[in-house]
């Protein structure tokens, strides 16, 4: 079986979160020389597989075998089962993260030789709550001294063509829910209540959309994003007691929570409100110096002739989990342009290409 013939293969395989379609238990036994461990939690499986081929680096390919769900009306094919046409395969999950899957799993089937140990590490967890994903894999592997040294996220990364992106880090999500009070009271008389509406709408201007921090060579700013408002009981006669906003700021290394309780507070001086906050991620930076990333540089470079520029844009990944562990992680995957969408596809080449580049990193390992 080649890269092509395997990515078909997981293409067809409906593994919709926290559903692994089977695929781990195909990857176990197409890996019959590594050891598998398995640390499935209650509905989502988990898959840690590796090999000691000698003394060495401990090097991790990473990632997930979920996808979200193919959605409705709009699909020109089945998506779940891989179409190819004009150079393209069409199908859920060919770029988030099935693509990332093949060529991994096909280029660690081919390795004969390493400097180490080579492990991959796989979830049916990852575009769900990731509460019994990833991060429990890490509690084993820490609570047996299994961490690996560096890590390799196969998400898809790349943005105009193949080969011109790596992630190196990640911005963090804060969460933010907000209760202004107000005092309820009849539209004719708007002197004898207090309208949050109109307390918000002196100040909103001033905060969303506005950048926390101006961010630095590696983040862009921080930004106070509004996701939410609702008041009111859906009349015209009686001003609300109450409104309720959410917002999030993918924060960067600048901006932490107490940079947003003050941001809030500043604007809200004088109003009685609620302000609750939540960390969905914490931001994170590899060392650009790190062996992880310049041998990955160098084997896109060698595979594609391009130098990969290095970003932490975008959403989050399970490498939030591993950077804290002191793993030197970094994600690189296919182009991005189709995940989640309907019609999502990714082309051959960029397929074969990814399966070429993560062989040239197994290969060049010193």
């Amino acid at each position: 079986m080649d890269v092509l013939e395997l990515f078909k293969y997981m293409i067809s395989c409906k593994s919709e979160t926290p559903d692994d379609g089977g695929l781990l238990d195909y990857i176990e036994e197409y890996l019959p020389e590594f050891t598998a461990i398995r640390v499935d939690v209650e509905d989502v499986k988990n898959l840690f597989i590796y090999k000691k081929f000698g003394e060495g680096d401990h090097l991790c390919f990473a990632g997930h075998v979920d996808v979200v769900p193919a959605g409705g009306e709009g699909w020109n094919t089945n998506p779940y089962e891989a179409v190819e046409k004009e150079g393209y395969i069409y199908g859920r999950g060919t770029q988030d993260m099935k693509s990332g899957l093949a060529a991994f799993v096909q280029a660690v089937h081919e390795t004969k030789e390493f400097k180490g140990t080579l492990s991959l590490l796989l979830t049916s967890d990852e575009e769900g709550e990731a509460t019994y994903g990833t991060v429990k894999v890490l509690e084993f592997l820490q609570n047996n001294d299994m961490i690996p040294d560096y890590a390799v996220v196969a998400e898809p990364t790349c943005e105009d063509i193949f080969g011109d992106a790596i992630k190196v880090g990640r911005r963090g999500s804060i969460n933010g829910y907000i209760t202004l009070k107000g005092k309820q009271g009849h539209a004719a008389y708007p002197e004898k209540a207090i309208n949050p509406i109109h307390n918000i709408s002196k100040v909103l201007g001033n905060m969303a959309g506005v950048d926390l921090d101006n961010g630095d060579e590696f983040f862009s700013p921080s930004k106070f994003v509004v996701t939410d408002i609702r008041a009111g009981m859906q009349v015209t006669n009686v001003t609300p007691n109450e409104l309720k906003m959410m917002f999030n700021v993918r924060n960067t290394t600048l901006t932490t929570q107490k940079e947003v309780r003050e941001f809030v507070a500043k604007h809200f001086e004088g109003l009685e409100y609620e302000l609750r906050l939540t960390q969905g991620s914490y931001p994170f930076r590899t060392n650009t110096d790190t062996k992880v990333v310049k041998n990955i540089d160098e084997a896109i470079e060698k595979v594609t002739g391009i130098k990969p520029k290095h970003s932490t844009a975008g959403g989050t990944s399970d490498a939030r989990f591993m950077a804290p562990l002191g793993i030197d992680v970094i994600e690189f995957g296919v182009r991005n342009d189709t995940i989640h969408a309907t019609n999502e596809r990714t082309t051959v080449k960029e397929v074969q290409d990814l399966y070429r580049v993560f062989k040239t990193l197994i290969g060049m390992w010193k």
